[in-house]
């Protein structure tokens, strides 16, 4: 049994333990469409666009799926050093990107870094607060009822059981939520319908073991989150690599990016699995049914 299969295992018995497990989810996700794209990490929308991050890159698509514009030097304008983007997310055609530098699992000098829709060029960041707790930023979430921008982290600590929260207005640190039980490996983030939505690399490629995507209640004091499971993607091409998501508002989707092919170690690519000489980026598209 693989590491990551016993991590969601425990995971699953924490759940039941929480009486979370059996809370269903309110929604069928059902596959209706896939697409290559050219990045490794996030996907956002606001409808008729949509935008994709690789590690050290930026791409816009159309609304099927024709790569517009790509920034393939996206870290031009910072003070601190970086070189890796996580999951990504838009809001008033503004890019919100968790940037930092990543290294062998390792994540410093995180910032929340906004950029031109249009152009994919830095625009501004959110000042940067090594004293949070936060040690890593996998994913970066607006949620524009609450003014709130969230971010994720990836590292398997006590730091990956919070999300933190930045004022979408100011720029300003605001607190974290606790995650209750807390889902390892996070990857992406999203705000849609009144609720945080996650995806976790808890899976096993080597098991062929599914990732899965977990739903997270907000307090009303925004100190702690109720997480729930809300779908297991046992349904995608070969099992891989869970990244970023997002939901569009417009056609009612959800909108997972998966990669594929590529044996990943301490979260950076190391070889390939059989039958495959380069990592496949794929965008599933799920039609929402309630």
């Amino acid at each position: 049994m693989g590491k990551r299969t016993v991590i969601v295992l425990n995971l699953v018995m924490l759940l039941v333990l929480c009486g979370c497990a059996g809370t269903k989810s309110s929604a069928n996700y059902e596959l209706a469409e896939i697409h290559p794209v050219v990045g490794r990490q996030g996907v956002c929308t606001e409808g008729r666009t949509y935008w994709v991050s690789g590690s050290g890159t930026l791409a816009k698509y159309d609304s099927n799926w024709n790569l517009l514009a790509e920034n393939t030097e996206p870290f031009e304008g910072y003070t601190l050093e970086v070189n890796h983007i996580g999951d990504i997310d838009v809001y008033n055609n503004e890019l919100y990107l968790g940037v930092e530098y990543f290294m062998d699992g390792e994540g410093k000098n995180i910032q929340v870094a906004i950029y031109d829709g249009d152009t994919l060029e830095l625009k501004r960041v959110f000042p940067f607060r090594p004293d949070t707790g936060q040690l890593e930023c996998s994913g970066i979430a607006v949620d524009p009822d609450s003014r709130t921008v969230y971010m994720t982290s990836w590292i398997d600590d006590e730091s990956s059981e919070y999300l933190y929260m930045y004022d979408l207005d100011t720029g300003d640190y605001t607190g974290k939520v606790k995650m209750e039980p807390s889902p390892k490996w996070l990857q992406g983030i999203a705000y849609y319908d009144g609720n945080l939505y996650v995806t976790s690399d808890d899976g096993d490629a080597d098991e062929h073991s599914p990732d899965h995507m977990y739903r997270v209640d907000v307090s009303k004091s925004r100190e702690t989150g109720k997480v729930s499971l809300e779908k297991t993607f046992d349904d995608v091409t070969r099992q891989g690599e869970i990244e970023g998501l997002t939901f569009d508002k417009e056609t009612g989707q959800l909108i997972l990016l998966y990669n594929r092919g590529a044996r990943i170690v301490a979260g950076m690519p190391s070889g390939f699995y059989e039958g495959y000489s380069e990592e496949i980026h794929e965008v599933f598209v799920y039609d929402i049914v309630k």
